[in-house]
């Protein structure tokens, strides 16, 4: 399986951490939250956390406090199909192929439900054939890309099709929700919107050649409770805990040990890292644990920093980065986790 072309897209408001706090402190929502929750919210937004803006599919960020099923669910229905297919177009155009070209696509989402689901209006808004096989994954979180990734894997090499479309999209705040709890609230500093597609097939094409040569993945159940949405008065409510920097950079660790080992490779021949970050305390936590410089995964802080956390649909816009940077050739490790506990990832080989 090749990349042949990714692409992303992001709602145009763009709100910085100082916007996001004036917002939240002139709220009716900060009144009712209690004195430590205050605390809470202006440390993240005013200490450096990794992250300088985000994303939001609001005309004003004063919309973010109306909090209600029926809001939430209409801001979901109103944009995760726009940024879904804004991505996806714009990766059919850097892979160079028609919409008609497209035998499947593979849709994930966990801030928002539909039915029918996410790929039937990513086809209507491409203008798929109406033959095209259409998946839709729910619930995977934040690592949601590298199944979705390995389902249009598994659909390649059975030979079925030749060329599948995946997409990652997140309506982060159409997923609001504000009480005293801290994960909580630093989950509501933290997330924003966005989405990322990629071209898969089976040829190179004529661009730069990317392609997966393992993967792996790991899952815990027994950690579900360290990071998860809830369904609470209709609506999703994040629980974040402490100790996801610490099992997110454990749980990668031994993913990437699995596949290094089946290649015959180290670390060190890794010449470009591609990670979901989480969260600042995240990558810290990578960092450490991989043993690697602070500028080795400059491209997921530099993604981090602009567009805070987009759940599934972060390590396209890692990808995209690497690619735009011309990140040397040879090996690179593109790896996701989140809710589950899960963690995957792949060995690509590029150029």
């Amino acid at each position: 399986m090749h990349f042949r072309g990714i692409g992303t897209a992001t709602p145009p408001a763009r709100y910085t951490k100082a916007e996001c706090l004036a917002a939240f402190q002139r709220s009716d929502w900060f009144a009712r939250l209690d004195t430590r929750s205050h605390f809470i919210a202006r440390t993240v937004l005013q200490r450096d956390n990794g992250i300088e803006a985000r994303r939001l599919a609001l005309a004003r960020l004063d919309e973010v406090f109306t909090i209600d099923p029926n809001t939430l669910g209409r801001r979901f229905l109103e944009h995760a199909p726009v940024l879904a297919g804004d991505a996806g177009a714009r990766a059919l155009a850097a892979a160079g192929l028609d919409a008609a070209a497209i035998d499947a696509v593979v849709v994930s989402t966990c801030t928002g439900y539909l039915c029918p689901g996410l790929s039937g209006y990513v086809v209507e808004r491409l203008g798929l054939r109406t033959d095209v096989q259409a998946y839709d994954l729910v619930g995977q979180g934040c690592a949601a890309a590298l199944p979705n990734l390995q389902l249009a894997r598994a659909l390649l090499t059975s030979g079925s099709v030749q060329h599948v479309l995946s997409v990652c999209v997140e309506v982060s705040s159409a997923a609001m929700y504000l009480d005293d709890d801290p994960g909580v609230l630093i989950s509501a500093c933290l997330f924003g919107d966005g989405a990322g597609a990629a071209v898969l097939s089976l040829d190179a094409g004529s661009g730069r050649r990317i392609a997966w040569h393992d993967s792996a993945s790991l899952l815990e159940p027994a950690e579900r409770k360290a990071l998860m949405f809830e369904q609470r008065e209709g609506m999703l409510r994040n629980i974040l805990t402490r100790e996801v920097p610490n099992l997110a950079a454990e749980y990668a660790h031994r993913v990437l040990g699995t596949v290094l080992e089946r290649a015959g490779l180290q670390p060190k021949d890794i010449a470009a890292w591609i990670l979901h970050a989480g969260g600042r305390d995240v990558l810290l936590a990578l960092e450490r644990r991989f043993e690697v410089d602070h500028a080795a995964f400059r491209y997921s802080a530099a993604m981090l920093r602009e567009y805070g956390n987009l759940s599934s649909a972060f390590v396209y816009f890692v990808l995209e980065a690497a690619l735009a940077d011309a990140a040397p050739d040879g090996w690179w490790w593109l790896s996701s986790f989140g809710a589950g506990f899960s963690c995957h990832g792949a060995l690509l080989q590029v150029g």
